[in-house]
């Protein structure tokens, strides 16, 4: 019998696993921007629990360094809530509030800016050593550096968020709550588009044109979702028009134009920003199975990535409906933020399998030595 003809690139691209083994330094690389990308997820689920407990507002000061010690005895407490009893939400929210109910307050804030210093450190730490050792060379060191840059900035972003509310009105003004969550959320992406690009390797034909494009308009999407969320969090517009799929009784709510002027309904009218909120649901429940019977046509790893992005939006469709019938219970409410990340990673999975492996491929680091 005659030995079979070598399979060509475009025969393995069918059945080609999407990331093929890597050698070990783009390995290490990859790990350590996932684990980077772990701690994120949970910084943004912390950070809906403390907006959903209404804890943000609990710590007046910023002090990245001296900060970091919670108070440690009575006398530093009571110092700590003194500070607090200043603020507008005390004077106007809060008046009757104990120093054992503060403290339940505090420890979530706490907790997500001790994580906001996990994350500079997991981030700092081995990025300079794999600096130093020569393991991040050509444009990936320019990624991680603007990464870096980015961490930097979202930290400075949190605190002038936090001071909105620390003024006269004692809630975190919504533009610059959308803004620290959107920075937060590009950060992730990009520490995951970079670690998917050192794993993948291997012969990969890529996806249709008409399939990448469908892909990147969903993640265009769920980038609408995420402002949109940031302001339906920002005014608390998700305590209002608990129904689904009507918004108490109507397709298009009669308060959606009732600010003047016009355009600021879509960042401070309850009906108008949440009504966007849900046309950007309803479209993102269209395009993922349009996209999914698409890829029915496509190779295992492209129909494989369809499957994981159809199954992430169905959760999150079913999550914000959840949350929406039972007025944002804090589970829900952090469960459906954490929901976006899953999907933004979906999705971002998604195109990077669709892409052709030429425009996948990312400078190789120098192996471990």
């Amino acid at each position: 019998m005659a030995p079979s003809a070598p399979s060509s690139p475009e025969t393995l691209a069918g059945t080609a696993p999407a990331f093929a083994p890597v050698r070990g330094g783009e390995g290490a690389l990859a790990a350590w921007l996932f684990g980077c990308c772990v701690l994120v997820f949970a910084m943004v689920v912390v950070g809906g629990i403390t907006r959903l407990t209404h804890s943000g507002l609990s710590i007046v000061e910023w002090q990245p360094i001296v900060g970091t010690l919670p108070p440690l005895n009575e006398a530093q407490w009571l110092e700590t809530f003194t500070k607090y009893q200043l603020t507008p939400e005390y004077r106007e929210v809060n008046r009757d509030m104990s120093l054992e109910a503060f403290k339940g307050i505090f420890w979530w804030e706490y907790a997500h800016r001790l994580l906001g210093r996990a994350i500079g450190l997991a981030f700092f730490v081995p990025l300079a050593w794999f600096w130093l050792r020569g393991r991040v060379r050509g444009t990936l060191r320019l990624k991680l550096l603007g990464i870096f840059l980015l961490g930097g900035a979202q930290g400075a972003l949190g605190w002038y968020m936090v001071q909105s509310g620390l003024v006269d009105d004692p809630r975190v003004s919504p533009y610059r709550l959308t803004a620290h969550l959107a920075l937060a959320l590009a950060i992730y992406g990009a520490m995951f588009w970079t670690a998917l690009s050192l794993l993948a390797r291997g012969p990969q034909a890529g996806a249709s044109p008409a399939l990448q494009r469908l892909g990147w308009t969903i993640t265009a999407v769920v980038a609408y979702l995420v402002l949109t969320g940031g302001f339906v969090a920002g005014i608390r517009a998700g305590y209002a028009y608990n129904t689904f799929p009507l918004m108490n009784g109507h397709v298009i709510p009669p308060e959606i134009l009732q600010i003047d002027p016009w355009y600021l309904n879509f960042f401070n009218n309850m009906a108008t920003v949440q009504f966007d909120h849900r046309l950007g649901a309803w479209a993102l429940a269209l395009l993922a199975p349009w996209l999914w019977v698409r890829a029915s046509r496509e190779p295992e790893t492209t129909r494989r990535a369809a499957d994981l992005l159809l199954a992430a939006v169905v959760l999150q469709i079913a999550l914000g409906i959840t949350t929406l019938l039972y007025a944002v219970p804090v589970a829900l409410g952090a469960a459906h933020q954490g929901g976006a990340v899953l999907v933004l990673s979906a999705a971002l999975y998604a195109n990077h399998v669709f892409l052709p492996k030429t425009r996948r491929s990312a400078p190789r680091a120098t192996p471990v030595s």
